[in-house]
């Protein structure tokens, strides 16, 4: 009886808790109803085209954005303004660049004009203290401008100094010199009849024509500050005081209620003033019923199992760690950021599995005995949030033995942003072909084409339920101890629908792994991770590196340097002579059609390349052959994902039946 008494009796807490309740609704009575924004939209429409939300938005809308579009009726197509230039938009996306055509350099363009060469583009925009633009040199065009109305001693002496330059002289009053580099004489030096123009350029254009080479596109990148991002996502609006310093400007009702106060009559007025006081009212009387209720059965709880508990009840029950730790974010469990600090030694740096372009890995062990590879995000801005959330997203919606399995992640309100994976011991394909332990050379042939098999069957099962992978390369493809295939990295990846042929996207990835067609149209297609495996596979067959710039200029990728070889059907020059090619009949046979399947994927335009589920029933053929290596089908999880959208014309017995693990193939063997 002394133990209860000690324990606070629910009338007593829940009249104190029903007085607090009180007072706050006597205060909220009185207080007049404050107006919200308008809410911002999921995306903005202009002529049937969509475009995404913050940092973009419309006129009418300018607390949404910071890029305020506007939409040109006669083309469809949206219009930005920046430093008080009028664009025309070709590409606005969810990345972190726009594409823009300047509308009056493409007038003079099209008509020949040399009005063309008195615009200068600006290589750069004005920064701001919630947002900053990088304009690529590399876009642009740098021509002298050297008046013609000089001398000819002094034409001669222009002429000499630009020896080695192009020259254009169809213009009245001035002639153009230039080169196809980048190369920029500097201005102090520059003679004083000449100036210096910078215009955009098309560098895949091959012409001695200055107007053919010239175009009125460029692509400018941004990134949001910090402040910025944190304020965007708390529900402000990023903005700047007179001397550009950031300032957040959260919610002002009162500002809102004073305009509206002078929009509209007194009548009005207090007619939405009670109507809202009414609903106020309503509200919270029940809430404070619902609350009421709630902590008193909480209380009666603890009183309950409070001599039961070793911990000291009510406060043990309701430990900050176990509720964090039964919650769940998008299907997946959260782990508190301080438990991931503690397993990773707060994130030591002995403990780093290795680095890519969105976050640090570390070696962990949860408390349950299970290890960890912990992704710790840079940065946490609304970039890595989206690709924080598509990860969580994409990985909780597939089962695949040759997938990484995610564990769980931080809450998205953590200092950081954390992804906890399943470890993978073996290290990367990469790592294997030409790191620290490509010196162990324990890649031996039946294991390479094993895992090029098992990389496949991820790959198809990806796209057999409409997703892109957008980064494949073997540093993403990880290895456990018997060599089995585990495809890592989804924060690129992208869900596309059924029914369209693309996605329209900024090429991301690996530079060696890019897909050709994005520089040409930015339309993102399956056959993208087709081209990039395509890479992959030389990769296997040579233990050449993707990108390696001791190569000669058009042979630093690897795929150019595969493609010669393999049109001259010079494969000793390509395949790996370690792996028994020109000694083993049976692995030159294998490594030769693999050259040739990684010809196919390869290929520059999209509709030439086979689709993925094709590539691996061509290593399966490749495999099986006369080598006796058991060929092994399509994965049970492809195979179930493509009956289910009456892809592929199969029993369900049938299947079960010939089901043989690549597994069970002795994967250490010569």
């Amino acid at each position: 009886m002394g133990d209860q008494s000690s324990t606070p009796t629910p009338s007593v807490s829940v009249s104190f808790f029903v007085f607090y309740l009180l007072i706050i609704f006597l205060h909220l009575a009185q207080v007049e109803t404050k107006p919200q924004r308008p809410k911002c939209p999921k995306e903005f429409l202009c002529s049937n085209r969509s475009i995404p939300t913050f940092p973009f938005t419309n006129k009418s809308l300018p607390h949404c954005g910071l890029f305020k579009l506007g939409c040109n009726v006669v083309s469809g197509r949206p219009t930005l303004e920046l430093d008080s230039k009028l664009y025309n938009t070709i590409y606005v996306g969810e990345e972190d660049f726009v594409m823009l055509s300047d509308p009056v350099l493409s007038d003079h363009l099209k008509n020949r004009s040399c009005d063309s060469f008195n615009l200068n583009s600006s290589t750069s925009f004005t920064n701001s203290s919630s947002i900053s633009f990088e304009v690529p040199a590399v876009q642009f065009l740098f021509l002298f401008k050297c008046n013609q109305g000089s001398s000819h001693h002094s034409r001669q002496k222009i002429d000499d100094y630009f020896a080695g330059y192009k020259s254009y002289r169809k213009c009245k009053n001035f002639t153009l010199y230039y080169k196809e580099s980048h190369h920029i004489i500097p201005k102090n030096k520059v003679p004083k009849d000449c100036s210096l123009v910078q215009l955009p350029f098309d560098n895949s254009t091959k012409s001695n024509d200055l107007f053919e080479e010239l175009s009125p596109e460029i692509i400018f990148f941004w990134k949001l500050s910090e402040n910025c991002s944190e304020c965007h996502y708390r529900g402000g609006q990023c903005q700047s005081d007179s001397n550009n310093n950031f300032k957040c400007l959260e919610e002002n009702r009162n500002m809102i209620g004073k305009k509206r106060k002078a929009d509209v009559n007194g009548i009005t007025r207090k007619t939405n003033k009670s109507s809202s006081k009414v609903k106020l009212i309503l509200i919270t009387v029940l809430c404070s019923l619902a609350l009421v209720i709630f902590m008193s059965s909480v209380l009666v709880f603890a009183r309950r199992h409070y001599n039961t508990s070793k911990v000291g009840g009510f406060s043990s029950f309701f430990s900050k760690q176990d509720i964090e730790r039964s919650s769940k974010y998008l299907g997946v469990p959260i782990f508190s950021f301080s438990e991931l600090q503690k397993v990773t030694n707060n994130f030591d740096p002995s403990k780093e599995l290795g680095e890519g372009g969105f976050g640090t890995v570390y070696r962990g062990k949860l408390r349950d005995g299970r290890e960890v590879a912990v992704k710790r995000l840079y940065e946490r801005n609304c970039k890595r949030m989206e690709q924080f959330v598509n990860e969580i997203e994409i990985l909780t919606r597939l089962r695949h033995r040759n997938l990484v399995t995610l564990y769980g992640c931080s809450s998205r309100n953590s200092r950081s942003l954390l992804l906890v994976y399943e470890y993978i011991p073996n290290g990367t394909l990469a790592d294997h072909l030409h790191g620290e332990r490509a010196k162990h050379k324990s890649l031996t042939w039946p294991i390479r084409i094993n895992i090029a098999i098992e990389t496949a069957n991820a790959l198809a099962y990806l796209h057999a339920s409409d997703i892109i992978h957008r980064d494949v390369k073997t540093a993403n493809i990880l290895l456990d101890c018997n060599f089995a295939v585990k495809v890592a990295d989804f924060g690129l990846s992208r869900l596309f629908p059924i029914d369209v042929t693309h996605v329209s996207t900024m090429p991301q990835g690996t530079p060696g792994y890019f897909d050709p067609e994005y520089y040409d149209c930015y339309k993102l297609t399956d056959k993208s991770d087709v081209y990039s495996f395509g890479v992959v596979l030389v990769e296997l067959i040579s233990s050449m590196p993707a990108v390696d710039m001791d190569r000669d200029s058009h042979e630093i990728n690897l795929a150019n340097f595969a493609l010669n070889r393999i049109q001259a059907t010079a494969f000793d020059a390509l395949i790996d002579p370690s792996l028994g090619f020109g000694t083993d009949p049976e692995v030159t046979r294998m490594t030769t059609l693999m050259a040739e399947l990684a010809f196919r994927c390869l290929q520059p335009r999209k509709d030439m390349r086979p689709t993925m589920y094709d590539v691996l029933e061509s290593l399966l053929d490749i495999q099986g052959g006369e080598s006796g290596f058991a060929k092994c089908p399509p994965s049970r999880e492809l195979e179930e994902v493509l009956m289910k959208k009456n892809k592929f014309a199969t029993s369900p017995n049938s299947v079960i039946e010939k089901w043989i693990c690549s597994t069970s193939t002795t994967r250490n063997s010569v």
